[in-house]
């Protein structure tokens, strides 16, 4: 499988399978036909296996490195993933290791991905898995989404990726290829009308493979054409990060690993940012169970 793509206009191109067939154009097939679901299967199979990214975590079938590239996934491009999988898995190559871990080092180790609470979920589901699960993830989305970060889709996902589940779940990508395919002329699109087209076109017989399918056909349309999902209903551009509390509380965490034994107001100098804001937000920080107060100081736990 090639993870490079061509740039020519001939049938097997990215940019003329970003186009929609004629037969979804039309209005005459009903969306459920087979013979729609049977072309739709093969124009997403044919592009994966052309133009498939090569992943590395797509080369596994382990439980826990999966679970640990779905929760780096979140909210995060892959490009910046690919610079820190491989180097967290050689440091944490299991639960019982990452279970272990001093939250100092796991956080030193996902320096670099935002979102510090997904490494803290990490190590707290590591202990879950080791304590409650005798060292195994459960298989069952039910049972995945009762473990910290963990939502429907993530569990959804893992299921599939992991275990060849055939569950159904709608995440960017895969929302993009349904808007583009089935609601070409609508706006507002809500989930609830995506989900059962996800179920009724996903191949039980290898639900992994098609969800992979799906989302680098996803990522091509973004790449190819206006963003699809901005006719989504669900759509948000991201709140600005610069100047936001998430990004004081990612500094002060990224300060507190390298100078782990300053005040408050020794922070907020470092920082050069208010001692009220910069005090509000080390409170937030040990709500949320990275930080533990000792007197007047705050230490990582």
């Amino acid at each position: 499988m090639q993870s490079s793509r061509r740039k020519d206009r001939n049938p097997g191109s990215a940019s003329a399978q970003a186009e929609i067939p004629s037969f979804y154009r039309s209005g005459r097939a009903k969306k459920f036909a087979p013979a729609l679901i049977d072309t739709f299967r093969k124009i997403i199979y044919r592009y994966y296996e052309a133009h498939g990214r090569d992943l590395p975590w797509r080369k596994t079938r382990n439980p826990y490195r999966i679970l640990v590239s779905e929760i780096m996934l979140q909210q995060t491009q892959v490009e910046r993933v690919l610079g820190k999988y491989t180097e967290f898995i050689h440091e944490f190559p299991d639960f019982r290791t990452l279970s272990g871990a001093q939250l100092t080092k796991i956080l030193l180790a996902w320096q670099g991905l935002g979102y510090n609470r997904r490494a803290l979920a990490l190590k707290e589901i590591a202990e879950a898995v080791v304590h409650s699960f005798k060292g195994r993830l459960p298989s069952e989305v039910e049972v995945l989404t009762t473990l910290p970060g963990i939502g429907k889709t993530t569990a959804s996902a893992i299921a599939a990726f992991a275990f060849d589940r055939p569950t159904v779940f709608i995440e960017t990508n895969i929302r993009r290829v349904f808007i583009h395919f089935f609601f070409h002329d609508r706006n507002n699109i809500i989930d609830a009308e995506i989900v059962p087209l996800v179920e009724k076109t996903l191949d039980t017989s290898d639900p992994r493979s098609w969800y992979y399918a799906l989302m680098d056909y996803g990522v091509m349309l973004k790449k190819e054409l206006p963003n699809p999902n901005r006719r989504s209903a669900h759509y948000q551009r991201q709140s600005k990060f610069e100047g936001s509390n998430r990004q004081l509380r990612g500094r002060i965490l990224r300060t507190m690993l390298k100078e782990p034994d300053d005040s408050v107001q020794a922070l907020a100098r470092k920082l050069e940012a208010p001692t009220d804001r910069v005090r509000s937000n080390l409170v937030q920080l040990e709500t949320e169970g990275f930080l533990k107060k000792r007197g007047k100081r705050y230490t990582i736990l």
